[in-house]
């Protein structure tokens, strides 16, 4: 079975804060998980963006957030003006949600120029382009993971975890085959546990959006000690 270090896996995953129910004690809560387990960001909703900033700051653990969350209909314009907003709050990271309605609809040159926006609102700044893969069939999923590249975009992500469903690896594996080498897949929902971590790596994932970090860092600790991981298997029967 394929094993990744602690420190390797921790350095591909964002620690998802997103939950609307959240208080700012949760939140605190769960920006000292990411800290401790350093991993590579927190992605925040926008108005804690700024509070986690300063939390983190010395952490070495980068803030992102989401844009047009979690349906992905605002207007462009609206994208655009959450990116800039988030920018001078202190993100560094923006998981844009991609018209699920137009994607649907065929209109692609909405889908290209509503991601196209947003990655220029960014300036430079790494974006994601969140599908919604649950909500999609395999030739939506893959003409959308051609439209971020087509926007400019720097990952395409599966879901929100917000709609039911989450990641899987036919998915990943799909949204692989549909980008060139220039644009990375993150997997979002429903990665729990070192193995689903190990699976979509596999797959061809490159970051892992989760709110089960220390769960996932905890069992890739006990197999770097030479234990086993709780639930782990081999990624390749996936």
């Amino acid at each position: 079975m394929a094993t990744i270090t602690e420190r390797d896996l921790a350095a591909t995953i964002d620690h998802a804060i997103l939950k609307p129910e959240l208080t700012r004690a949760d939140v605190d809560a769960e920006l000292d998980i990411a800290a401790e387990w350093r991993v590579f960001s927190v992605c925040v909703r926008p108005s804690d963006i700024a509070h986690a900033v300063a939390r983190l700051d010395g952490t070495g653990v980068a803030v992102g957030t989401v844009i047009g969350f979690p349906h992905g209909t605002t207007s462009t314009a609206a994208k655009v003006a959450e990116v800039r907003q988030a920018l001078a709050d202190g993100a560094t990271e923006f998981d844009m949600v991609v018209n699920i309605g137009a994607l649907r609809s065929g209109f692609d040159d909405v889908v290209t120029a509503d991601i196209a926006a947003v990655v220029a609102a960014a300036s430079g700044h790494v974006t994601k382009v969140i599908l919604e893969t649950s909500l999609l069939d395999d030739e939506q999923i893959a003409r959308g993971s051609r439209l971020t590249e087509a926007g400019g975009a720097d990952f395409v992500k599966t879901s929100t975890g917000f709609a039911g469903g989450g990641a899987t690896v036919p998915h990943v594996e799909l949204m692989r085959a549909n980008v060139g080498p220039g644009v990375q897949v993150k997997a979002s929902g429903g990665v729990r546990s070192y193995a689903d971590a190990l699976a979509m790596l596999a797959a061809g994932a490159t970051r892992l959006g989760t709110s089960g970090s220390a769960v996932i860092l905890g069992e890739a600790r006990r197999v770097d000690a030479g234990g086993d991981a709780v639930g782990a298997v081999d990624a390749s029967s996936y």
